[in-house]
């Protein structure tokens, strides 16, 4: 019996968290049919591929990403399938492209994530014709995907849909009973058709973009706490998934995420996944509390609860004052709710303006994700080179005058080329390994797909396997199970394991490309956007191949697309032919 590929002599592992061992993996209409010791039979096999050396895992599963407007434009997500994942997870964070109309879609989305307005809009506008939960699932099996999609449904997308706009985004308005029954039966037909569960969003910094309603919080901000339960009830009955972040203003609303997923008496467990554990610079130590406090829900009050960690250090770029961090305070929003750059630069010329933008920075006890110190902010490009180099700081003290000063003054003379970084949080190593060892996390928060010119973590699955080779901060089998098998099967999804009768989602590793190229920054056009520039990793060799649903989707180039499938929760992935199949 032929196959229709075969990949020999690799050490193979399969996700559940099994040791590796050396097998043959013969592959057939897209599974694995044979995991052999001993060789097979390749008389008639097209594509056989010696791995010897080298590591053949599951597909990795990117658990957050808001490529929402991407898969769109371009199908194929290829910056996630050069690193081998192969299976992605939609509407995160209360956001979605299912429900609204084209404009409130991309005014709900392109600021928040980063993503310039002016090619999301007409994008959607061209493009959207569905309105309904089974209409996107239509669309998505009818889409050449590069991987596999997996998604939520956002709160702001729903709450928009039934509460139009302007009511979802005024903080008096509730919904009625009819539109909160209308609210439960949309959240229902979404997960009739697969969708994982529902995303909300209770974290006010998040501003919407656009003319009409710019700089409102997100709708999934404004509802109470009696609105999310009654969601929570339809996602609790189903036993679907609700994915959020807690409010970094208060944080002590995490407590009731904690509380809405205890399942006791005769209530069932709400499963739960939040955004984001991390060793955050502003917030030393509370990683180390929130698992703590986590794992006693889990295994005391019956809750389900995760949070989604990154395994690398969260370093982020800025164009000039364009990051999301500024949102976290008063003088930051005024500046960013600005989108003409003129009357931006002469508000950031104010001297009111500018003492209001230090009293926030110097104050020590609010709420913030970002450690406000330009002392670790460090310019990488302007068009004055006497500055590159140098922190923000450095400058202020050459010039004698205030950090935030020499920050505005530079942003003032040279905009966008001005561009800089710093790391937000993840910058110790020890501290890595203690993330990645959590057992209330799952591993991923990469936000692929979205904050185009602020970071890049498409190959954090193979920083994470570097870092386990070099430290034995876990086992391998351990470490490729968490990014594997443990987060599909979480996620109640077809995917993330590679035993006999799986879907050949694979991928072949090469140990010894594992190296410091993996933590460089490039660019390269969004495809689909025009001429529109990113941030990008690239692998450079450690990834040899990459497998999707039985076909060859990156051998060092990326090869055909449409191979990937819409996986509905809890079910087999669609039984619909992905569209190179039916053009075949």
């Amino acid at each position: 019996m032929s196959y229709d590929a075969i990949i020999k002599n690799g050490l193979h592992f399969d996700g559940t968290g099994a040791p590796g061992a050396l097998r043959n993996l013969g592959i057939r209409d897209g599974k694995v049919v044979v995991a052999s010791e001993s060789a097979l039979d390749e008389a008639g096999c097209p594509r056989v591929i010696d791995a010897h050396g080298k590591w053949v895992v599951p597909g990795f599963v990117d658990v957050h990403t808001h490529y929402d407007a991407e898969v769109i434009a371009s199908p194929s997500l290829s910056e996630s399938v050069r690193h081998g994942v192969t299976t992605v997870t939609i509407g995160s964070c209360s956001i979605s492209a299912v429900l609204s109309d084209a404009e409130d879609c991309s005014d709900l989305f392109t600021r928040v994530e980063s993503v310039p307005r002016e090619y999301v809009l007409p994008l959607l506008r061209k493009k959207k014709t569905w309105t309904s939960a089974g209409g996107y699932v239509e669309f998505l099996e009818r889409h050449p995907l590069g991987p596999n999609v997996v998604s939520f449904l956002g709160h702001s997308d729903l709450r928009t849909r039934v509460m139009g706009l302007a009511r979802a985004v005024d903080p008096r308005a509730r919904p009625t009973e009819d539109e909160m029954k209308e609210m439960e039966r949309l959240l229902e037909d979404a997960l009739d058709h697969g969708f994982l569960g529902m995303s909300s969003m209770t974290n006010p910094w998040d501003k919407l973009d656009g003319e009409r309603f710019r700089s409102a919080q997100l709708p999934s901000t404004y509802a109470t706490w009696k609105e999310y339960r009654r969601l929570h009830g339809v996602l609790r009955r189903r036993g679907r998934i609700l994915q959020s972040a807690p409010s970094l203003v208060t944080k002590v609303n995490a407590l009731l995420f904690m509380i809405e997923s205890a399942g006791w008496f005769f209530r069932r467990t709400l499963k739960t996944t939040l955004i984001t554990l991390a060793d955050a610079k502003s917030s030393r130590g509370l990683h180390h509390v929130l698992g703590r406090v986590t794992r006693f829900v889990n295994r005391v009050l019956g809750g389900d609860m995760r949070w989604q960690t990154l395994p690398v250090p969260f370093e982020v770029y800025a164009d000039g004052i364009d990051l999301v961090v500024f949102e976290e305070f008063g003088a930051g929003q005024a500046a960013l709710h600005l989108a003409d750059e003129v009357a931006r630069n002469k508000l950031m010329g104010e001297e009111s303006y500018r003492r209001k933008f230090r009293k926030d920075y110097d104050a020590k006890w609010t709420a913030r994700v970002w450690q406000r110190d330009f002392h670790d902010a460090f310019i990488v490009a302007c068009p004055d080179a006497s500055v590159v180099g140098k922190s923000f700081g450095d400058v202020a003290e050459a010039r004698g005058i205030h950090a935030v000063d020499a920050f505005l003054d530079l942003v003032v003379e040279h905009g966008k080329k001005l561009r800089w970084r710093t790391t937000i949080a993840n910058d110790r190593p020890a501290e890595i390994a203690t993330l990645m060892n959590e057992p209330s996390a799952l591993i991923g928060f990469a936000d692929s797909g979205a904050h185009i010119r602020n970071m890049a973590f498409y190959s954090f699955p193979l920083r994470m396997l570097r870092y386990v080779r070099d430290t034995g901060a876990m086992t391998l089998e351990r470490a490729v199970h968490r990014l594997t098998g443990e987060i599909a099967d979480w996620l109640g999804v077809d995917a993330g394991h590679l035993r006999v009768g799986d879907r050949a989602d694979l991928v072949v590793i090469d140990p010894s490309a594992l190296d410091a190229r993996l933590d460089e920054y490039h660019e390269a056009v969004m495809e689909g956007f025009g001429d529109l520039q990113r941030m990008v990793n690239r692998s450079d060799g450690a990834v040899s191949a990459v497998f999707i649903n039985g076909h060859l989707a990156f051998d060092g180039q990326l090869r055909d697309v449409g191979h990937g499938r819409f996986l509905p929760a809890e079910g087999k992935p669609s039984e619909r032919p992905a569209l190179a199949e039916q053009a075949a």
